[in-house]
């Protein structure tokens, strides 16, 4: 995944529009040392989001509990969430969501009072971050990454990019968890907040299309080379049906061990045929996405790239979709 990350920033560099305004996606050096194992590089001076708005071990302070102190707790938000998931009513789960929001507000635009003291680099930065949260939400809706919740996206410290960790869940896998993730990337409260007054208008929105643009002109490229990682018969990306379990249980210590449970020098060839066809699915459904075809549609539909974005912010900021999250995904946060 680092290295398709890779080829989009030397796309995004080739292009003068995206050239200029900086547009890319943070990597980190991964070293395979076996079929399974590897040395990942260490992002120095970065915290997760969660680290940041709920603390690392609550009930420390995070920043909502410190700015906020008379809202409701994150945890108690998450305690609302969880009583209602098992619902069958979504109304009923909206109501409780909106309960949550009107008493839960953001604070994530601390952030950048608190590291950021002189005018240049606090402006400076907060561009940086807005235009980094554009390339990597459109990306990471063109290739499928799910499992976005606040402890999978760090920030940097010093530059205010954001870095995504943990690809285990991608191709649209996160659709066919126990509960559904129907969002095309995490555009919540808190991620807007740190924008500023002009919210997802202005440098987000523009920043997304520049980043459409760019991966729909080169779609021929981006096709081939996920190709090859989707029947790569050495990169599970399908998720086991303990797997899909295990993410979404309250216990995820042993959710990664889980998911590398096929021996791959005895899989049959039903298996096979089977993973052929699941990626065939994929590759599919990307090609839909970098055409700006719209999901479910059988025709000839092509969506423009400033409505093909404005579609993704708006499924991505609905709090009738978010309400029906998993609730350790936070989508309060």
């Amino acid at each position: 995944m680092q290295q398709v990350f890779g080829v989009m920033n030397q796309l995004f560099a080739q292009e003068p529009r995206t050239r200029k305004k900086r547009l890319h996606i943070r990597t980190y050096k991964v070293v395979p040392l076996s079929q399974r194992s590897g040395v990942l590089e260490w992002c120095e001076n970065t915290q997760t989001f969660g680290d940041y708005l709920v603390g690392s071990n609550p009930p420390n302070f995070g920043a909502h509990a410190h700015y906020r102190p008379n809202d409701y707790h994150p945890n108690e938000c998450r305690l609302k969430m969880q009583n209602k998931r098992s619902c069958g009513v979504n109304s009923m789960k909206l109501d409780v969501f909106n309960e949550i929001i009107a008493n839960f507000k953001p604070v994530f635009h601390h952030f950048f009072f608190e590291n950021f003291k002189d005018a240049g680099s606090f402006f400076e930065r907060r561009l940086a971050y807005t235009r980094s949260v554009a390339t990597s939400s459109i990306v990471g809706y063109i290739l499928g990454l799910g499992d976005r919740h606040v402890q999978n996206i760090l920030i940097d410290k010093s530059t205010a990019e954001v870095i995504h960790i943990d690809f285990g869940v991608a191709f649209d896998q996160g659709k066919l968890l126990p509960t559904p993730e129907t969002i095309p990337f995490r555009l919540t409260r808190d991620i807007v907040d740190g924008m500023g007054f002009c919210g997802i208008e202005g440098v987000f929105r523009r920043s997304c299309e520049s980043t459409m643009e760019v991966l729909r002109k080169n779609a021929d490229i981006i096709v081939t080379i996920l190709e090859v990682l989707l029947y790569d018969p050495l990169y599970l990306w399908t998720l086991s049906e303990e797997h899909k379990h295990k993410l979404q249980s309250e216990d995820r210590s042993q959710a990664v061990n889980s998911r590398y449970v096929t021996d791959l020098t005895t899989e049959s060839e039903t298996k096979t045929a089977e993973r052929n066809n699941t990626a065939a699915r994929e590759l599919r459904r990307l090609r839909c996405k970098l055409a700006g075809i719209q999901e479910g549609r059988t025709s000839g539909y092509t969506m423009t790239v400033p409505g093909h974005v404005s579609q993704l912010i708006s499924f991505a900021q609905d709090t009738s979709l978010l309400s029906r999250l998993y609730p350790g995904w936070q989508p309060y946060l």
